[in-house]
């Protein structure tokens, strides 16, 4: 991982801008969400605060991936994190209602949206092929592998920072970000095939493997996006913790990812792509279900940390396979359609596990996401099989 940075100027300034930006952006959501319990009490409060940032803006995935296709990528980066940074300084000078809030929240997850698959068709232009595991590796080792670092830094500067604090740090990385970014070699693109956002659809339609890890990912993430809202209520109603325990149980997915990614970088290539996306399926989904039974915050961890290894499976079997296959000229708008189906399964399972968790409590919702991501996961494997055999 270390020797590839080295190596590749243009790689190592979209690593660390992407790392800068990351770890702000992962404070920032904890920030949130402990603002919005602490002031609402509200499940369903958070839920339509992660369904303004990931759901919405993932209707407009085709459309997106449009703008990565279409123009120089360098451009397309800077303007997003330019645009991101821009609106969190709103959000901290404003700390809103929570209509204007998700209103916000939701228009900087629009530029996010846009920002995700040129950031994904960049790597494959600035690495080689035989490259390709690694870089994904690295570059989720410096995003969401240091998602542990935002929840830290948030658990660590709470008692000094309030919430506006928090957001004004996470607005800073942004402009750090775009600044970087702009550094980069001109990324110039061209469509070539087709004009609309219809290629990528039609694209995942006639590509059996493709369609069958889309509908997997959509259905995992269906039921195990849930664990971002349950998790705050299972840390202080059921585990008894305090904001700054509840912000250090938001950080084990981020050990798990910190861990996974270089192990993937290692093995990953003597597994195949889809290996690793199946398995990660089944340990993210194992890691929920476990959760929902942890009987102490430190248990909840180790758990939250496993299902962190099967995310970063995840990102980077889903990331590599794409970048591998997809041509040239149409992963700005798959990698922007598949992230956008995700982006609404996601607010799908928020909308529904916050129902659910109002219901019952945070053990029973853990435990039904798990039971269904595994679910989820054995029909992947079946469809997989299948594909292959036709």
């Amino acid at each position: 991982m270390g020797a590839l940075l080295r190596a590749n100027p243009g790689f190592r300034l979209l690593w660390t801008a992407r790392t800068a930006s990351y770890v702000g952006d992962s404070l920032g959501l904890v920030a949130l969400l402990i603002y919005l319990e602490m002031s609402t009490g509200q499940a369903l409060a958070v839920a339509f605060l992660l369904i303004a940032a990931d759901s919405v803006p993932g209707l407009f995935g085709p459309l997106t991936g449009v703008v990565s296709d279409r123009f120089d990528l360098r451009r397309v980066l800077v303007g997003c994190d330019v645009a991101q940074g821009v609106l969190t300084l709103a959000i901290a000078v404003l700390l809103p209602p929570l209509p204007v809030l998700l209103l916000l929240v939701c228009l900087r997850g629009i530029a996010a949206q846009v920002f995700q698959p040129a950031a994904r068709s960049a790597v494959p232009v600035l690495v080689a092929d035989k490259d390709l595991e690694t870089a994904n590796s690295t570059l989720g080792a410096g995003t969401f592998g240091l998602e542990v670092v935002g929840p830290l830094l948030a658990a660590a500067l709470l008692p000094v920072l309030d919430t506006r604090g928090l957001l004004f740090v996470d607005a800073a990385t942004f402009a750090v970000s775009a600044v970087l970014l702009a550094r980069l070699p001109a990324l110039p693109r061209a469509v070539t095939e087709g004009e609309g956002t219809r290629a990528g659809l039609a694209y995942i339609r006639r590509a059996p493997v493709v369609r069958a890890i889309g509908l997997g990912f959509v259905a995992v993430v269906a039921f195990s996006g849930v664990d971002d809202v349950a998790l705050v209520f299972l840390a202080r109603d059921d585990l008894g913790a305090g904001d700054a325990a509840t912000a250090l149980l938001y950080a084990g997915i981020g050990i798990g990812l910190a861990a996974g990614y270089p192990l993937i970088a290692r093995f990953g290539a003597r597994t195949g792509s889809a290996v690793l996306i199946v398995a990660g399926f089944g340990i993210s989904s194992a890691g929920n279900l476990l959760t929902g039974l942890a009987w102490a915050v430190g248990a909840a961890l180790a758990l939250q940390t496993v299902r962190g290894l099967g995310v970063a499976a995840i990102d980077v079997g889903v990331n590599t396979h794409l970048q591998r296959v997809v041509p040239a000229d149409l992963q700005g708008r798959v990698f922007g359609t598949l992230y956008g189906a995700i982006g609404v399964a996601a607010g799908l399972s928020y909308a529904l596990g916050g129902a659910l968790l109002a219901l019952t409590d945070a053990r029973v919702t853990f435990v039904v996401a798990g039971i269904g991501g595994l679910l989820a996961t054995a029909a992947t494997a079946v469809a997989l099989r299948a594909a292959r055999q036709h």
